[in-house]
């Protein structure tokens, strides 16, 4: 307990000085406390910012290895398709080997025969020269009459010939290429496959795969692209050998990015379109960018690019393949064009 609330025998300066003082003393204890209160803050805001990227360091390393990961996939789903492409290649290459073989034995079989009757008719011819001296005087008249032939009958022959489907001079013919890609499609309107569980449902001309196509056409061009794709499979199953259905499918995979398999799509078309004609090299042309566009979405810009320059060998003078292609030579080469 104070004795007094005030201090005995001070005047007022002095008063006036301590109470002075003591404000002072209580301004600079609450500035020190503002002070560690700040330090304290910031403190606590660097430990806060540093477990923050700690965390989104983590996150963005947990996102890059996924992408890794993806890659590799995709690199490794790419490398067997493309070992599986190069078995079937020298399978082809084997067959077309042994064919060759096959025909060459044959030749030679075919050959050994003619030889053999050419000798044969030669004994025989030096047979009947022997007999015929020996009877020459007796059958001479007769002879003379039979070795006299009847007078030819006059008349005229018309030859009338099959119009050329491809209309091209003779110089630039394709004639051996043109028969097979015709004989192919023949072949394709000829193949119809129905016994299919999906087609009782459906009506006669319905089951007609040119008639599935525009379908799935249709249904392409109102962005349905999933109902697309069913109409195509369809097709297909009655009719695996119209190009022209692997390669709108093609296009449905690449607007869904089933990029794998819009590569898959684009090569069967390719394989399908050959021999390589006028007639089907825009369908060649089309298939090229596709695939071309698939590769560049998964970021393998040089096949990308080797596809471009297919499809600009088959229309140098296109402006928009030319633009693209060059694009991809800048990513290639680590440049970007200004835009």
């Amino acid at each position: 307990m104070w004795e007094s609330l005030s201090v005995t025998g001070v005047d007022k300066e002095m008063k006036q000085r301590i109470r002075e003082k003591s404000i002072l003393q209580a301004q600079e204890r609450a500035k020190e406390a503002t002070e560690a209160k700040a330090a304290a803050k910031r403190e606590d805001q660097k430990y806060a910012l540093s477990v923050m990227m700690k965390i989104e360091e983590e996150e963005r390393k947990k996102i890059e290895d996924m992408k890794e990961n993806e890659r590799i996939k995709a690199t490794k789903e790419l490398e067997a398709w493309k070992e599986y492409q190069r078995k079937a290649e020298e399978q082809k290459k084997i067959e077309r080997e042994e064919k060759l073989c096959q025909k060459e034995k044959q030749i030679k079989e075919e050959r050994k025969k003619l030889k053999s009757k050419s000798l044969t008719r030669n004994s025989a011819s030096r047979n009947l020269a022997a007999k015929g001296r020996n009877s020459e005087n007796i059958f001479t008249e007769k002879l003379k009459e039979d070795s006299i032939p009847a007078p030819r009958s006059v008349g005229s022959i018309k030859i009338n010939f099959t119009p050329r489907v491809f209309p091209t001079a003779l110089r630039e013919s394709q004639v051996a290429e043109e028969e097979e890609w015709l004989h192919k499609q023949a072949e394709a309107r000829r193949a119809m496959n129905t016994d299919i569980p999906e087609l009782c449902d459906l009506k006669e001309e319905e089951k007609n795969p040119e008639w599935l196509k525009d379908k799935g056409n249709k249904l392409f061009a109102t962005e349905n692209y999933l109902a697309a794709i069913n109409a195509y499979n369809l097709a297909i199953r009655l009719n695996n050998k119209i190009p022209l259905l692997y390669l709108n499918r093609a296009a449905c995979h690449l607007k869904l990015k089933n990029l794998h398999k819009a590569i898959e799509d684009s090569s069967k078309a390719l394989e399908l379109l050959m021999p390589p004609v006028t007639d089907n090299a825009n369908a060649r042309m089309k298939a090229h960018i596709r695939r071309g566009t698939a590769f560049c979405q998964l970021e393998l810009y040089v096949e990308g690019l080797q596809d471009y320059e297919a499809a600009l060998k088959i229309d140098p003078s296109n402006k928009i393949v030319q633009i693209d292609a060059e694009k991809i030579r800048n990513v290639i080469q680590g440049t970007e064009l200004k835009s």
